[in-house]
């Protein structure tokens, strides 16, 4: 359990620790216009899906061939499902199924109940991502993800391996250990995390409530000081941020992590598995960037992969991996297919 902690503590500081350069650096910095990703919002999905699972009507787009390896590709906040618009059609014409939902809180996922608790706990997230599975009666998937999404594709393989043919990880295994996370880190490494405390009191409620779109453009650019979006782009995604349940899914992630609001009782024993650190079996490629300082080269993790593993880094790449770099993160999810029969 010791070790657990420490690994994990290290990559929370790195990752507070780029965000704090950032947040300090940012004002100063020009963000050059031929940088990482792409400039436009060309490109679009066709139409969203929705089907109920769970305790959720999921909104999704697909992509590919029905037949399809299926592919689950999710996004991490403030992010949504434009995160893979470059993505989604190099694994279509790769032969994939892909499937790219909207998280709890995002977009045109909604809840199918009014009494639902608005819980954004982590095994919470990975429960709606199995009931979508079962849904769409996908029996195995390749599943791949950053920040929210890259956790749920961890805890789907660590929870659910049987359901999981292979993950592609960004910033690899960042499972919450509310025990580790109360230990306190080097005052450079907590500025990292300013807006998990803004929104631990009433007041980074409301300002996160009237100010979210200015708020998520700024995470962005902080996270991905490199990237050269422009306004189109960012007002694509913006608008999940519109989602009636949005702000009480974030605040309570981030509260939660905190240990500052409670889980559900229903999620208490997968909860219980998680804390334990289990170990990845299932082929698995993770992915480090710019954002994961000098963790970028997971070693603090590479233990934790006791399947098939490979371990990518991506210099000049901030956080919104796929979006920055599509071509690298098509790369990897069908390498992590293809580790199976390596």
């Amino acid at each position: 359990m010791g070790i657990m902690i420490d690994e994990i503590d290290h990559i929370n500081h790195e990752r507070r620790r780029f965000l704090a350069a950032g947040a300090m650096t940012f004002a100063a910095a020009k963000i050059g216009l031929a940088q990482t990703g792409r400039t436009s919002a060309t490109n679009t999905f066709g139409p969203v899906k929705q089907i109920e699972a769970g305790v959720l009507n999921v909104g999704y787009v697909e992509t590919g061939p029905a037949n399809g390896q299926p592919v689950i590709l999710l996004h991490g906040w403030p992010y949504d499902i434009h995160s893979y618009i470059d993505v989604a059609p190099q694994l279509a014409t790769a032969g994939y199924r892909v499937i790219v939902p909207y998280l709890r809180g995002f977009g045109t996922t909604r809840f199918l109940s009014a009494d639902t608790v608005r819980n954004g706990e982590q095994a919470a997230i990975a429960a709606d991502m199995l009931a979508f599975m079962d849904a769409l009666k996908i029996d195995k998937a390749v599943v791949a993800g950053f920040d929210w999404g890259a956790r749920t594709a961890v805890i789907m393989a660590a929870l659910w391996p049987e359901r999981c043919k292979a993950i592609v990880s960004v910033s690899g295994y960042i499972v919450v250990n509310l025990t580790a996370n109360q230990q306190p880190l080097p005052p450079q490494a907590e500025l990292g995390w300013w807006y998990q405390y803004y929104f631990a009191t009433d007041r980074g409620e409301r300002g996160y409530t009237q100010y979210r779109h200015d708020f998520n453009k700024l995470i962005w650019k902080i996270a991905s000081p490199k990237w050269a979006f422009d306004e189109a782009t960012y007002e694509r995604s913006a608008a999940a941020f519109d989602n009636p349940d949005h702000v009480r899914i974030v605040i309570h992630n981030y509260r939660w992590r905190l240990s500052l609001a409670k889980g559900e009782s229903r999620y208490d024993d997968l909860e219980q598995k998680l804390f334990a650190a289990p170990a990845i079996t299932v082929p698995a490629i993770t992915i480090g960037s710019d954002f994961d300082g000098a963790g970028a080269d997971g070693a603090a993790y590479a233990k934790k992969f006791a399947g098939k593993h490979a371990h990518r880094v991506l210099n000049g790449i901030g956080h919104n991996v796929p979006q920055e770099a599509p071509e690298a993160f098509a790369r990897a999810v069908i390498d992590a297919d293809r580790l199976i029969g390596s």
